[in-house]
């Protein structure tokens, strides 16, 4: 698994459709993970968090290819995960900005 991991910044926004809010959310930063590795940062949620993504990224798959909206909740566990697995902060996730993941 892919244990360079950063934020990137776009110079023009991603959309990313939000179903629940039936709108197109725009960012401008975001983060690459592949998806066995995002997979498991959902399944180490717990049920509250992993509601809150839900309502987040209804009907989304988990696939290669596709874009989720973050969200502080999220940047936690993304954090979290990081840092436990490979000693890697990634304080930049958590600053309480909005982010896209694209699953790589």
């Amino acid at each position: 698994m892919n244990r360079k991991i950063e934020m990137t910044l776009e110079s023009s926004p991603v959309n990313v459709s939000h179903d629940t809010y039936r709108r197109e959310c725009q960012y401008t930063r975001g983060i690459h993970i592949e998806e066995q590795e995002f997979k498991a940062i959902l399944n180490s949620m717990c049920h509250d968090s992993r509601l809150y993504f839900d309502f987040h990224n209804p009907r989304k798959e988990v696939k290669k290819g596709t874009y989720l909206n973050g969200h502080s909740g999220l940047a936690r566990n993304i954090y979290d995960y990081y840092k436990t697995h490979y000693n890697i902060e990634l304080t930049d996730i958590i600053n309480g900005k909005d982010f896209y993941v694209k699953i790589i």
